[in-house]
């Protein structure tokens, strides 16, 4: 029966030296991925980009476009409507391409950051692109989902640097408002004021 507890004993032990070296390790990951170069300046890659934001659209029901709360912001999900008027529409999967949904979401992009800029004024305040969702209008048998809102991701990534990088879900959707092709949200997180 000693040796049992010995043994029960030592495997907690162990375990407990395993877990805590592994949540030593995701630190160091964390610390790492938030080093920032000092050149950090989202307004001039916008300018590179030759990317001009427009006065956002308003919401078309009872919600409003971005909630602040403490140094995050909740960004509701927008649609890819083009600097024409006109949203890109369709299925991915039967209607339109890859190619078609990357520029669909590349578009609510820059719309979202109409949103994140009327908010705060200056895109420079934003310490973190955090999480986004991403919601694929698609046809049953279309699974490349990611491949679509990889065109969101990558442009925060050019906007934002290191900082643009975030936590994502890309899922596809039976239907979407307006048979827009995608609509994303995203939370951001800000500079202390």
């Amino acid at each position: 029966m000693k040796n049992i507890k010995t043994f029960c004993i030592t495997i907690v032990f162990l375990f407990s030296i395993g877990c805590s070296e592994q949540k030593k390790e995701q630190n160091e990951e964390v610390k790492v991925s938030q080093t920032i170069s000092d050149d950090y300046n989202p307004e001039a890659n916008l300018e590179k980009l030759n990317i001009n934001l427009s006065e956002p659209s308003s919401p078309v029901a009872n919600y409003v476009n971005a909630v602040k709360t403490g140094n995050l912001i909740f960004l509701a999900g927008k649609g890819p409507l083009q600097a024409n008027g006109e949203n890109i529409t369709g299925k991915l999967g039967s209607d339109l391409t890859i190619e078609q949904g990357y520029e669909a979401a590349r578009v609510t992009a820059i719309n979202q950051l109409s949103v994140l800029k009327a908010t705060l004024g200056n895109l420079n305040k934003v310490k973190r692109i955090v999480k986004v969702l991403g919601m694929v209008n698609a046809s049953p048998e279309f699974t490349d989902h990611p491949a679509v809102i990889n065109g969101y991701s990558d442009l925060m990534v050019e906007v934002f640097g290191e900082r643009g990088k975030h936590a994502r879900a890309a899922v596809g959707m039976g239907s979407l408002p307006g048979n827009i092709a995608v609509e994303i949200e995203m939370i951001v997180e800000i500079e202390s004021e």
